[in-house]
């Protein structure tokens, strides 16, 4: 009897599930083969692709699936339309500089548990960093996930895994400048082409991507804010380009201050450039191009070697140090957290309360010291 909904009948192969979804089942030589859609319209497509599919050849039996096959059919039929391209570009390259070459041959069904927990020790041993890894379980997670709801594996094997802990890198507290390394840094940047660059990110706690991403169109004078809404990224294949935030909260507005207005209007001149549109980038190089994020470390590390040959001891440091500099000047001044979370733009709470608690274990000692004084 055919599947009826709303009073008229379901299209053969097309049942609707308990949880309101539908399936559609095809069947060829014998095997049966099911996709599931939300609704009765997309179920229909997905069936008519199936049945194409099929017919053409372009469908693997479910014990012959390889990762690397199924990791192809994942990104094409359920990242490719729903996350931004850089996104993409990360599950492409970390799939080629190492899942592959791990799970790439694999057969899909045969990958367990144990063999996923030993890829992230093997990493490890390698010397990938926990958000490496975290970003690797991530892409294993979903791809398995998805292929376990397509009823193509019976579980998922990702779920029985634990990510190994670094214990050098639990062990290293978050680098942030201290005020003593922050005047010094600045010092010998007083000639520097990206001087305006390192002023404002000091100020802001901005985002790399989001500094080299921000125009004299996002300065709004008029309501005293700058408007974060562009990052610059890197795609393989297309070079730097914008893109959105890194999150829904990244969008924001930061409040300007007086020495941010003075430092952006020194900057919009710098290089000469008559400013003819609004929309150019502000930091930018000598060509008015926007600047590579080696370009930024080039810099910084120069300057460290002029400090360096005037016999005072100064870290290596990156671009992201500047945010959380800022981060942790404005938890010595007193901001509040939730004042904090919106001006860095963090996704949660949480995020801007571990750096309280960095901030609060530097300062522990002198604080101890203060209250010995009272006895």
């Amino acid at each position: 009897m055919a599947a009826v909904i709303k009073g008229k009948k379901l299209p053969t192969g097309i049942r609707q599930r308990k949880n309101g979804s539908f399936e559609v089942r095809v069947s060829r030589n014998g095997k049966s083969y099911s996709v599931y859609s939300k609704t009765i319209t997309e179920a229909k497509k997905a069936k008519a692709e199936l049945e194409y599919r099929l017919d053409n050849g372009e469908i693997i039996e479910n014990k012959k699936l390889t990762y690397g096959e199924w990791f192809k059919q994942w990104v094409t039929n359920y990242k490719q339309n729903t996350v931004k391209e850089s996104t993409l570009n990360t599950y492409h390259t970390y799939y080629n500089s190492c899942i592959a070459q791990e799970f790439g041959d694999h057969k899909l069904c045969e990958i367990r548990g144990v063999d996923i927990q030993s890829f992230y020790n093997k990493l490890l041993s390698k010397g990938y960093k926990d958000a490496s890894l975290k970003v690797v379980k991530g892409i294993l997670n979903s791809s398995f996930k998805q292929a376990y709801k397509d009823e193509i594996i019976k579980r998922n094997p990702v779920e029985s895994t634990t990510l190994p802990k670094n214990k050098e890198a639990t062990s290293k507290k978050r680098k942030a400048l201290t005020k003593e390394q922050q005047a010094l840094f600045m010092e010998y940047a007083k000639d520097s082409y990206l001087y305006n660059y390192f002023a404002v990110s000091l100020r802001t706690g901005m985002r790399t991507g989001e500094m080299r991403g921000l125009k004299f169109s996002d300065i709004d004078k008029k309501n005293g804010v700058i408007h974060v809404q562009r990052t610059i990224a890197y795609l393989p294949d297309k070079g730097y380009v914008e893109n959105t935030p890194k999150t829904k909260t990244s969008l924001r507005d930061i409040p300007l201050t007086p020495d941010l207005i003075s430092l952006l209007e020194n900057q919009k001149n710098f290089w000469g450039f008559k400013v003819e549109k609004i929309d150019r980038v502000i930091f930018c190089d000598a060509n008015g191009e926007v600047l590579k994020i080696n370009r930024v470390q080039y810099e910084i590390d120069r300057i460290i070697g002029l400090i360096h040959e005037a016999g005072h001891e100064f870290p290596r440091i990156t671009s992201h140090v500047f945010r959380h500099t800022f981060a942790t000047r404005a938890i010595e001044s007193g901001m509040q957290p939730q004042v904090l979370k919106t001006i860095m733009g963090h996704s949660s709470l949480a995020m801007t309360m571990d750096l309280y608690s960095h901030v609060m274990e530097d300062t522990k000692a002198k604080e101890m010291q203060k209250i010995a004084s009272a006895f």
